[in-house]
């Protein structure tokens, strides 16, 4: 079976399932400012913790200026208990000025975005496929550990599965690829007691073939 269509058959199978990043994508909207401070704190982060820190922060700002007004200790009060609270407060309090650089707007490009305080490549690959509809695969803990457990990519770092995959993958899906595997790994496969008895992939499971 090939990835597209092992893609095809999680959409069907996590489209009514209340996964924590369907909530997560939710307090996010379209707003490219929202979703880029939204994926900075997510990182090492369980999506229900973001979605709230996110909730509480937008609950104080709405524009980069806004942010700027915080003090350090208030967004850290903020944020807190995302991972490393302390870390991704300093990057939100530098954000605002980084983004002068920019017109004052997030930039829709992965050069640029990785010139941003705290974005990796794999915020800025999600910044650019939610916030601006572009190509982009983000690679996460479920993407990589998927891929490689069904034998699609042989990878050691995230970075080598975003570029494996990209080469197996027409560009129109490249998107798709991060929300499905992580609601199908938050939900099914999971890495601890994954449910492999409702798992519509059982049958074909390399690690269960094995």
């Amino acid at each position: 079976m090939d990835l597209e269509t092992v893609l095809e058959i999680i959409e069907q199978t996590v489209k009514d399932l209340e996964a924590p990043v369907k909530d997560f994508e939710k307090v996010q909207t379209r707003d490219p400012f929202r979703i880029l401070v939204a994926t900075i704190l997510s990182s090492r982060t369980k999506d229900e913790t973001t979605t709230e820190a996110v909730k509480r922060l937008f609950g104080k700002i709405r524009r980069p200026d806004d942010l700027a007004g915080l003090q350090l200790e208030e967004i850290e009060e903020l944020i807190y208990p995302v991972g490393f609270y302390r870390n991704k407060a300093r990057h939100l309090a530098s954000l605002p000025e980084a983004l002068k650089n920019f017109g004052g707007k997030v930039p829709d490009s992965l050069e640029e975005l990785l010139k941003l305080p705290g974005v990796g490549r794999k915020t800025a690959n999600l910044v650019l496929a939610r916030a601006f509809g572009k190509p982009a695969i983000c690679v996460d803990t479920h993407v990589h550990r998927l891929a490689n457990m069904w034998g699609f990519v042989h990878t050691k770092t995230p970075e080598q599965t975003e570029r494996a995959l990209a080469d197996m993958l027409s560009r129109d899906i490249w998107s798709r690829v991060n929300p499905l595997l992580v609601a199908f790994g938050q939900k099914i496969c999971r890495p601890a007691s994954p449910l492999c008895n409702i798992c519509p992939l059982i049958r074909w499971c390399p690690k269960k073939a094995a």
